[in-house]
């Protein structure tokens, strides 16, 4: 298929298969607490395309969902995701956003950043903070950004990504 971006069904089968690889591959890949987030992936595919409304809007869905699997933060993800969306959406003007280099570190950058918003939010405090931001955050991060990275150059056609990194 030759196309600048993705059609709307290209990126809904994208997001489906991602939504299936977080909630079945991803508990089977690692600890969940560095396992790729395809989530953040899917979402930040749509944050980045998008205007700051709907990255917001967006963050904040998919926020409260992750928030109702674990009730005891509840709120926290909501905040983090829509913070997440909505700087996401504004960046784009800032960064290039179909340079893979760049989408890699955005990924890295917003796992590392939804995890402090969330663990500041929730009030966790001492060495379980310095922990989750120190090592797990990082971590997360990274293969977060690996995955999404690969998911964009299987899928570079689909969504017209320069290859220039």
């Amino acid at each position: 298929m030759i196309a600048q971006r993705a059609t709307r069904l290209q990126f809904a089968v994208v997001t489906l298969v991602l939504l299936l690889a977080h909630f079945y591959l991803r508990p089977r890949l690692w600890d969940s607490r560095v396992a790729p987030d395809f989530l953040m992936v899917a979402f930040a595919a749509l944050a980045l395309r998008g205007s700051p409304g709907l990255g917001a809007f967006a963050g904040f869905l998919i926020g409260l969902a992750s928030d109702a699997l674990t009730p005891a933060r509840m709120g926290a993800a909501a905040l983090a995701y829509t913070v997440i969306g909505y700087l996401a959406a504004w960046a784009r003007a800032v960064f290039f956003a179909d340079n893979l280099l760049v989408y890699g570190a955005f990924l890295a950058v917003a796992v590392i950043a939804r995890d402090a918003i969330v663990l500041l939010a929730s009030g966790t405090t001492g060495g379980a903070f310095a922990s989750a931001l120190l090592v797990q955050a990082p971590l997360q991060g990274l293969t977060t950004a690996v995955a999404g990275v690969a998911v964009l150059v299987m899928l570079r056609g689909w969504f017209g990504i320069r290859l220039d990194a």
